[in-house]
């Protein structure tokens, strides 16, 4: 893992475009010419979508609340669009990028459209499901883009890390956003809804157009905003282990359901009923806390 600070502009890294804002957020334009620059052409591997839209980026940063002092992890920032919007309105960016190329070009974009914010940026060559340490002070804010294949593996392995995240302001697919949100007993509520309440309280913040990225994508897409809250009682690892096995069959009662995870379905329907939960429920059923209390049944 590689951190870089801003380092001397090189004229021929930055943008010759006249800024399309005045605020030196990028446009339709910038983006253009910045990608024609890098010879970059967007993968689905990676999940690149970029933003482009001005007032979209006003808007995320607006949605997302933060304060001066707030230290602010982005997660895939790829052309820049999104970090030349936060570094106004916190302390200091730091910005995992997995791809090489866009990493180093990231520090000459910031130096270039807004270079007295340029001291506030720290940019990381890295996989953000891979990273187990930060450089400089500990975030407290998660605002992103994040690749929308991997997501919720994001979003859970940050939360987990990095206790000092605050909150949290991610935009993801659509589909993604509603199971994140979503409360026991409705539809989309599953793995991705409890594990997320581990952490936080969370709530869908809002739809996000397809036009507005580049390129753009065939699914819509939706933020979502967490705030911390202390955790249940109980052992994470041992509470996640259950609400895997009972989403795993989530057609079937919990005694069936969870029968390889106690030994047998007698002995599920034994823990089931010590925790104080009708075996016959659904997985679906249940919150976060009680799936905790299920885990720490004998």
């Amino acid at each position: 893992m590689a951190a870089l600070r801003v380092p001397p502009v090189r004229l021929s890294r930055t943008l010759s475009t006249v800024p399309e804002q005045s605020d030196g957020l990028l446009g339709p334009a910038a983006i253009r010419e910045l990608a024609q620059q890098l010879d970059l052409r967007p993968t689905k591997t990676l999940g690149q979508n970029f933003l482009h839209d001005a007032n979209t980026i006003r808007r995320i940063v607006r949605t997302a609340d933060l304060a001066e002092d707030d230290v602010v992890l982005e997660v895939g920032p790829g052309l820049g669009s999104l970090t030349l919007g936060l570094l106004g309105a916190c302390a200091h960016v730091t910005a995992v990028e997995i791809d090489p190329r866009l990493a180093d070009q990231l520090p000459h974009t910031v130096a270039a459209r807004a270079p007295q914010l340029a001291g506030r940026l720290t940019v990381v060559t890295a996989d953000a499901l891979r990273v187990t340490e930060l450089p400089g002070r500990a975030p407290t804010a998660l605002v992103a883009n994040l690749p929308y294949n991997i997501a919720v593996p994001v979003l859970l392995h940050l939360l987990e890390l990095l206790p000092s995240l605050r909150t949290a302001l991610v935009l993801v697919q659509a589909e993604v956003a509603d199971r994140l949100a979503a409360a026991p007993g409705s539809a989309a509520y599953g793995v991705p809804s409890v594990k997320a309440a581990w952490y936080a309280d969370v709530r869908r913040a809002g739809n996000v157009p397809r036009p507005v990225f580049w390129p753009v994508p065939n699914v819509d897409s939706g933020l979502v905003a967490l705030h911390r809250r202390p955790a249940p009682e109980g052992d994470r690892a041992a509470t996640f282990a259950v609400i895997d096995a009972a989403f795993a069959t989530r057609r079937k009662g919990l005694r069936a359901a969870l029968a390889g995870w106690a030994g047998s379905p007698a002995a599920a329907e034994a823990r089931l009923r010590a925790a104080g939960i009708d075996p016959t429920t659904r997985g679906e059923r249940l919150s976060v806390t009680e799936f905790a209390r299920l885990a720490a049944t004998p």
